[in-house]
């Protein structure tokens, strides 16, 4: 059966122990179980003090047979960085902005930008799926949306990893593959009514909201809001509209990262899962993971963690 963590962002000390604490043992240099595998729900840097470490336990895991893993924003962000533009010279598909260096600049630092490690990691980022539909589970990194993966379909090869040609395609703004990428790996976002606009963690303005798209309840654009509490009543009761949102059809346990839980680990829903619970936030941050043996519904007691 198969353990799923959430996003690690370099905090390969608190990995190491909720491998430990799972009965994982480091063998020969990787870590591994008699009958389990690990799945990483990507996100393996920024932020954290041991982003070279953190990505050098993943990649062994999986290159030895020991772990699967799927693509993060962050793995895209960190190989549309390192890529130059084939259509603009000179530049590279993420633009070497301040703001995206603020982002970024703790991992090139750690391991040197342009050297032979970050060379051989951005390759191995290049290997990581968009998602794993596996029989029993559905694994992808922020939202599982039905529409946007069969639009992203033509640019993945049969592992559900991108071509080649597809880094420049889905790094072209306003495109579809551009808007289905986004929303797998980001969340789903909507644009705020009336013209509305918040400033997110960073400081940065937003137009867009990130919605709580596994709820199927909430009606309203403050119903489904993630953003920062300083500006939710800013957010209208107003109907969002019927068609934004994807549902889920609860056909098998989906497990996603990227959303900065916080509290006890639990289940989104019956079929739904976060498992990203802020450990790059410091103390009271978790590193958590969900124990996964099969079922139609998650079982809270089946989430286990590690605290920063």
């Amino acid at each position: 059966m198969y353990d799923i963590i959430g996003d690690i962002h370099g905090y390969a000390s608190e990995l190491k122990a909720l491998l430990a604490k799972m009965d994982y043992q480091n063998i020969d240099g990787v870590w591994q179980h008699p009958e389990r595998k690990v799945i990483f729900l990507g996100d393996f840097v920024d932020r954290g003090p041991e982003q070279v470490e953190t990505v050098q336990i993943a990649k062994a895991m999986v290159e030895r047979g020991h772990a699967l893993a799927v693509m993060g924003n962050h793995e895209y962000n960190a190989v549309a960085w390192a890529t130059p533009d084939p259509d603009n010279d000179g530049w590279y598909l993420r633009e070497h902005t301040d703001k995206n260096l603020d982002q970024h600049k703790e991992f090139l630092d750690q391991l040197e930008e342009g050297s032979a490690l970050h060379q051989a990691f951005i390759e191995w980022f290049k290997t990581l799926p968009l998602f794993l539909d596996m029989p029993d589970f559905r694994v992808v990194h922020a939202c599982w949306h039905p529409d946007y993966l069969e639009a992203i379909l033509p640019y993945l090869d049969d592992q559900n990893c991108l071509l080649p040609e597809s880094w420049a395609a889905t790094a072209r703004e306003n495109s579809q593959p551009f808007e289905a990428l986004e929303t797998l790996l980001k969340g789903l976002e909507i644009p705020l009514p009336n013209g509305l606009e918040f400033h997110d963690k960073g400081g940065h303005p937003r137009t867009n909201m990130r919605t709580r798209w596994w709820d199927t309840e909430g009606i309203t654009y403050r119903d489904l809001a993630m953003v920062p509490p300083e500006v939710i009543e800013r957010i209208p009761h107003e109907p969002i509209p019927e068609d934004i949102l994807p549902g889920y059809d609860a056909k098998k346990p989906v497990f996603v990262g990227h959303y900065w839980m916080n509290g006890e680990p639990a289940p989104l829903t019956d079929h739904i899962a976060c498992l990203d619970y802020s450990v790059a936030k410091g103390p009271g941050g978790k590193l958590c993971a969900y124990r996964f043996d099969g079922g139609q519904t998650l079982n809270q007691t089946n989430f286990v963690w590690v605290s920063v």
